[in-house]
């Protein structure tokens, strides 16, 4: 019985030291998959069994239990986090049990562009496919709120970058990563200003960083841009800014500002209106930003510009005019 009774324990060892080592064959061990990728989701609260099963079923050539027990020798059944992720050709159970506790979770991206409205970009988010269409259906100031803004209207306030994320992420995320990214920037330019600027406060900076965004597409020409246009608040000119005219005009513009559309009062028209319209009318990217706090050193009052992309600056409104009537007019008075 003796022998009996050794021979059981020594074939249970025996058993334990050849299951482990095929378990450690297993863990180690590439897997074979479909394709070059395969992408698999892994929902909120599922256990490491559904995980399991998960990845099988997306094209993964393994046997769901064994890595079921491989997570629980590892210990990770409870730090498996939710999210979209992918397998790569070549990958071992071990690599990508340890993308599930990691939540190394597959990262697509959306850009926002300098000088968009915040139409635009929710255009953009709504067609992003990997996006979670979470503000869908909100109007701008819902979006706001939700976002536990200072302001309700949200025009401007969100930094033109590529942002990445979570395929399956949320667009209030995304929107939210944007928010902070224009309050930490605006408020670092806002910091570092030139003394005595004719602004009162940081949105009003993106304001006219706003119009300095729409106005050139050239970086040398932005703080000159700039200081004109904080010359001409200083001597309580208007602006006369085309950019704000065209915003005010919204759908009713057709691509062609006509002179009825200058003498057309809103609230964006500052042909007709003293100082900054009340928002921004696009996202300003950071050079437009810097180049209101820090604009350039001149008198200049005007601007105009000279149809090869380039701008003729101007001290008087006769040099003004001058410049008016050969780059516009064609030398034509």
């Amino acid at each position: 019985m003796f022998r009996t009774l050794k021979s059981l324990i020594l074939f249970g060892v025996l058993a334990i030291l050849a299951a482990g080592g095929w378990l450690w064959w297993f863990a180690t061990s590439p897997l074979q998959v479909g394709a070059p990728a395969v992408e698999f989701t892994i929902p909120p609260g599922s256990s490491l069994r559904a995980a399991s099963r998960a990845i099988a079923r997306a094209g993964v050539d393994m046997r769901p239990w064994a890595f079921e027990v491989l997570g629980r020798i590892a210990g990770q059944p409870a730090r498996i986090k939710a999210g979209q992720y992918e397998v790569r050709a070549g990958m071992t159970p071990l690599d990508v049990l340890g993308k599930l506790a990691r939540g190394d979770v597959v990262l697509t991206e959306i850009k926002f562009i300098e000088g968009w409205s915040f139409k635009q970009v929710r255009e953009a988010l709504d067609a992003h496919p990997h996006v979670r269409h979470d503000t869908r259906g909100l109007t701008d100031g819902e979006v706001m709120r939700r976002l536990e803004a200072a302001r309700e209207n949200p025009e401007g306030l969100f930094f033109p970058d590529t942002y990445r994320f979570a395929k399956g992420g949320s667009d209030l995320e995304v929107l939210r990563s944007a928010y902070r990214a224009m309050t930490k920037r605006l408020d670092a330019a806002w910091a570092q200003r030139q003394p005595e600027l004719p602004l009162g406060s940081p949105y009003e900076a993106l304001i006219l960083a706003s119009i300095v965004e729409k106005e050139t597409g050239r970086a040398e020409e932005r703080t000159m841009i700039a200081a004109v246009l904080l010359n001409r608040l200083r001597a309580g000119i208007k602006l006369q800014a085309d950019p704000t005219v065209i915003y005010g005009l919204g759908s009713a513009f057709d691509g062609n500002l006509r002179k009825r559309d200058l003498i057309a009062d809103t609230p964006y028209n500052t042909y007709t209106r003293d100082g900054l319209p009340p928002t921004p009318i696009a996202l300003p990217g950071l050079a437009s930003i810097e180049a209101v706090t820090n604009p350039a050193r001149t008198d200049a009052l005007y601007f105009v510009a000279r149809g090869n992309g380039t701008s003729e600056f101007s001290r008087t409104l006769e040099e003004h005019n001058r410049a008016v009537t050969k780059y516009q007019l064609g030398g034509r008075r």
